[in-house]
């Protein structure tokens, strides 16, 4: 989380797209009147006063984890922004049964098993590059369920954007042999024998385990 030394209108703004709120609705949650929010918009250089400072503060810190990442980008210059956002994996975790679809990446070192993944680029959708990269490596069809979050991941360095989605039809196979070595459906219970516990992100497992 980006740690906000002093408020301006331009942030405060910036705060108010992140949490995809109206003047109105940005407001009342700040407990200002829409005339203020408008203020901010109008000049963005003004510096709210101490109360208010407060007031974003509290509902920055409290705002959802992919709340805090949008509004690290969207406070970034326009040139970060779409370099950053270049930078953006989505990750499918499909589902099917009791089993999980993994693909076997070809790595310089060692083999790899990893979710479908593809690259995110400007202005694209996480939920459709999921759906679409899993049919291209694996000749599966799945729909998103729901959207797990996103994290910098620990290995890559990118801004990795995990989707739970659901099995529709299609046998797996390995429809990119350049990029992958096989497809496999893999029992969730086993899921750590192929992908270190460590190496999944949390909510993922939580979700697993949840279906």
């Amino acid at each position: 989380m980006d740690v906000v030394d002093q408020w301006t209108g331009r942030l405060a703004c910036v705060l108010q797209e992140a949490l995809r709120m109206s003047n109105e609705a940005f407001a009342n949650r700040i407990g200002a009147s829409p005339r203020t929010v408008a203020g901010w918009h109008a000049t963005p250089d003004i510096v709210p006063r101490v109360e208010m400072q407060a007031a974003l503060d509290t509902i920055y810190e409290k705002a959802g984890e992919m709340v805090q990442r949008r509004f690290s980008l969207l406070s970034r210059p326009p040139e970060e922004r779409v370099q950053a956002q270049a930078l953006r994996v989505a990750i499918a975790v499909v589902t099917r049964a009791d089993d999980v679809l993994l693909v076997c990446r070809r790595g310089d070192a060692a083999l790899s098993w990893q979710f479908p993944a593809g690259m995110v680029k400007p202005g694209g959708s996480v939920e459709s590059v999921a759906v679409q990269e899993t049919h291209a490596e694996t000749g599966v069809h799945c729909a998103v369920r729901e959207q797990l979050g996103s994290r910098v991941h620990p290995q890559t360095g990118v801004l990795a954007s995990y989707v739970l989605c659901t099995y529709l039809a299609g046998e797996a196979a390995n429809l990119d042999s350049v990029e992958n070595l096989d497809v496999a459906w893999v029992p969730r219970a086993a899921l750590t024998r192929f992908i270190p516990a460590d190496r999944i992100y949390p909510p993922v497992l939580n979700a697993l385990e949840a279906a």
